[in-house]
């Protein structure tokens, strides 16, 4: 099976090097991007600016490889890659939930943006609190470090340069 995407647009954002991004949107608070959306996919944006935040969904295109076993920005152990938030995926796919500040023409204005500058944008959705919040009741590794989030930064050690260690 053969499984593919194309690009509905592309972010643009002060992110112009991996390293010393933020790893989260909370750690990107306040930080201002847009996404320049294809003139092809820009009749998709009709209503919109009725929601307050968004769930983009994008492709990690300076990741090569994958690991399956890493170890995250926010820990020193190493942790399977499915229980991580690592991008360094079988599929690297990224998603962020970012307030969404407004839609002009074919650009949406966005905040919180912890995504590098040039990266392909694969889906946008609404955020709906309704559908997309859960209270949970175990976070596993994460438990006492995903507050570290809004103040980590990233470092090379996902970088397309960095060795890769594929695991069967």
């Amino acid at each position: 099976m053969t499984i593919s995407y194309r690009p509905i647009g592309y972010f643009r954002t002060p992110h112009t090097d991996i390293a010393g991004m933020p790893i989260q949107p909370t750690g990107a608070s306040g930080v201002h991007g847009c996404v320049e959306v294809l003139p092809e996919f820009r009749g998709g944006l009709l209503d919109l600016e009725g929601f307050s935040h968004v769930i983009m969904l994008y492709h990690l295109h300076e990741i090569r490889g994958h690991d399956l076993v890493v170890t995250p920005f926010l820990d020193t152990d190493s942790h399977g890659i499915f229980a991580t938030r690592s991008p360094k995926r079988p599929n690297p796919i990224g998603f962020s939930v970012m307030r969404l500040n407004g839609v002009h023409g074919g650009t949406v204005l966005l905040e919180n943006v912890d995504v590098l500058d040039g990266t392909p944008v694969i889906d946008i959705k609404p955020y709906v609190p309704h559908f997309d919040i859960w209270q949970a009741d175990r976070i596993g590794w994460f438990e006492g470090k995903s507050n570290n989030a809004t103040h980590h930064r990233s470092d090379a050690r996902f970088a397309a340069d960095a060795e890769a260690t594929v695991e069967d």
